[in-house]
This record gives C-alpha cells, sequence and structure tokens, in this order.
C-alpha cells in the first residue's frame, strides 16, 4: 500500500517521491491509479537545477507548496534536500477530488490483495470493509464530480501515492502467513493515520464547494472508525 517496509517496521509513505523517481515512472503512475479520471503531463512542472558539488532538486511552487502543507516541511527537506517555500498555497478542489479518490482506490487495490492472500478470518474480514467502504466513498465521489461537472486534476500528490503504493503491493506480494497480515494490519494502521491527518488539516479546510466538503468530512468519520479496526488488530498481532 502507501509504505515501505524496512526490516519489518512499515515507514508511512504519506512523503514526497523526488522529481526523477516521478518523471521515471510517469507512465506506471497514470496506468496504476485506477482511476477514471483525465490525466495531464504534470512531469512538465518540475525543474532541476545541479551543480558539480551538489545535487538539489528544484520544484515549482506549486508542486512544492501542496506536498509541503500535506506532508510536512520536514518530510520534504528529508526527501529532496534542498526546498525553497516562498509562498502559502491550498490544493483546488480538482485536486483534493483527484487526490480523495487516489487514496480510496489504494486502499481498495490493497484489500483485495489481502482478500487473495490471507487466511486469517478477522484481517479478511477487516479487508472486506476496506473494500466496501472505500468503494462506496469513491463512487459517491465519482458521482459528485460528475453532478458539478468538474475534471478531478492530477497532481503530484496523487502520483506519489500511486507511485509508492504499486512498490508497496510488490513487497507484501512476497509476505506470506502471518508476516502477510501483520505486515497488512500496520500498513492499515499508519496509512488511515496519514489519510485521516491530511483530510483533517488540509483537505477538508481547503474544499471551497460545499457538497465536496460534507463528503470528505463524512469519509474522514468513516475512516476514523477504520483506523480503530485496524489498530485493534495490529494489538492483537504484536
Amino acid at each position: 500500500m502507501l509504505f515501505t517496509a524496512v526490516e519489518h517496521k512499515l515507514t508511512p509513505v504519506f512523503q514526497t517521491v523526488g522529481e526523477q523517481e516521478l518523471e521515471k515512472n510517469a507512465s506506471t503512475v497514470a496506468k496504476n491509479s485506477g482511476n477514471l479520471f483525465d490525466r495531464s503531463a504534470s512531469n512538465a512542472c518540475f525543474q532541476r537545477r545541479t551543480t558539480a558539488a551538489e545535487h538539489s532538486v528544484t520544484w515549482t511552487l506549486g508542486r512544492q507548496i501542496m506536498l509541503k502543507r500535506i506532508f510536512g516541511a520536514a518530510l520534504i527537506a528529508a526527501s529532496l534536500g534542498t526546498v525553497s517555500i516562498a509562498a502559502d498555497a491550498k490544493p483546488t478542489d480538482p485536486q483534493i477530488a483527484h487526490i480523495a479518490y487516489t487514496a480510496g482506490q489504494i486502499d481498495v487495490t490493497a484489500a483485495e490483495q489481502a482478500l487473495k492472500k490471507s487466511k486469517n478470518a478477522e484481517v479478511i474480514e477487516f479487508a472486506k470493509t476496506m473494500e466496501r467502504d472505500h468503494k462506496a466513498v469513491n463512487d459517491q465521489a465519482l458521482a459528485l464530480v460528475k453532478k458539478l461537472k468538474v475534471t478531478p486534476e492530477d497532481n503530484a500528490v496523487s502520483q506519489s501515492l500511486s507511485a509508492e503504493a504499486s512498490k508497496e503491493l510488490t513487497t507484501l506480494g512476497a509476505l506470506d502467513g502471518a508476516a502477510f497480515d501483520k505486515a497488512y494490519v500496520e500498513n492499515e494502521v499508519a496509512y488511515h493515520k496519514s489519510v485521516n491527518s491530511a483530510l483533517a488539516d488540509v483537505l477538508i479546510p481547503s474544499a471551497k464547494n460545499k457538497e465536496l466538503k460534507s463528503l470528505l468530512e463524512t469519509g474522514l468519520t468513516l475512516f476514523k472508525q477504520h483506523q480503530m479496526h485496524a489498530e485493534h488488530l495490529a494489538s492483537m498481532m504484536k
């Protein structure tokens, strides 16, 4: 899903992906995001400045600021080294819709993988809940953007999530039995913490359309329940 396994611990991937990796995986991102939204050639927004003494990445302000607000300055600094933020900005409603849908679809895909691999009855029940609930919220999101005649806008955050989700599916796919169950559930705990934080702190406050804001708020209430469910499962697996 959205996390990288390191020595059996999963580190949240609600963090930025460097310019070079996003450029390399641009076509993969478009294929793996699993949604019906139009895609834009957003890699053109990146600029790279390289000297013989150091290699640093300079992002255009729009992407820098969105990623900074959602993931935090510390994570960006750790990922990109030198980042200059000159102003404040918020993601637009089309970008918010795309991010929310992408995050939901990623959890659906992870649940589908768990349903294929797990033999644990409680993990299977949890995965079925994730699949059902996130599909339902995404269906509502699609209906809303159609009603509002809004085209969700692909963006760096959605691309980062999709690229990392693809990697994590591969990582979890190599695990079996109790090892898979533990990794999947721990992943879900960290994932929902990150998504819920982004919804509460950035996406909901930034949403301008009242219906979009209401849908995000409804989703947050549901996803908090998901987080508690995942935390309960994780506590049983320690």
